[in-house]
């Protein structure tokens, strides 16, 4: 495994070259050009731990509103897309019993993300794919007034999965060279 600093390069890496770079988020140019997303790598190997960790974020997007987002990596557990999607439970619930459910909101990002009804080697899942288990602390205020600035932005996703379509396998192969080693 990669240490914590070669971890959080290929974060930035895959947020600047497939995130913003693709187009996928429009959200996403200006706190990354800002440097207002904070990337924790999380060392915890138990979904407790992890859990802790989530708060810990909260806590200090509570204290730094000048942070606008954190992406929390989680390289050392999580894996299993299955289990991934277990722990989203658990965190959303934790955001609700500590009072941020309508404050923060956990967008989820995985090596290996499949959205129901679609096959693992849909190019749709591309779009959510990332070299590690992410959860996207995001700010509800700051997701409702980039919406409100954006034209139409329930065709995001479509947009999104035409620009996977698009993409030839050697184009693939370039921007998610972690899911072909």
């Amino acid at each position: 495994m990669a240490d914590n600093s070669t971890i959080k390069s290929a974060v930035e890496h895959w947020l600047q070259e497939v995130v913003i770079g693709l187009q996928l988020c429009p959200f996403a140019k200006a706190p990354m050009n800002k440097k207002k997303i904070r990337f924790i790598v999380s060392n915890a190997n138990t979904e407790e731990q992890l859990n802790d960790d989530l708060i810990k974020e909260c806590q200090h997007l509570d204290l730094e509103k000048n942070t606008e987002t954190t992406l929390l990596i989680c390289p050392y557990m999580l894996k299993d897309f299955f289990y991934f999607c277990q722990f989203l439970k658990w965190a959303n619930t934790t955001l609700k019993k500590n009072q941020w459910q309508s404050i923060y909101q956990i967008a989820h990002f995985h090596p290996n993300y499949c959205f129901t009804g679609t096959e693992p080697e849909h190019s749709q899942n591309l779009t959510n794919r990332s070299p590690y288990p992410i959860l996207h602390i995001l700010r509800e205020a700051s997701v409702e007034q980039a919406l409100n600035r954006f034209d139409e932005p329930e065709s995001i996703p479509e947009r999104n999965i035409r620009t996977m379509n698009t993409l030839s396998e050697t184009e693939k192969q370039r921007y998610f060279y972690y899911l072909f080693k």
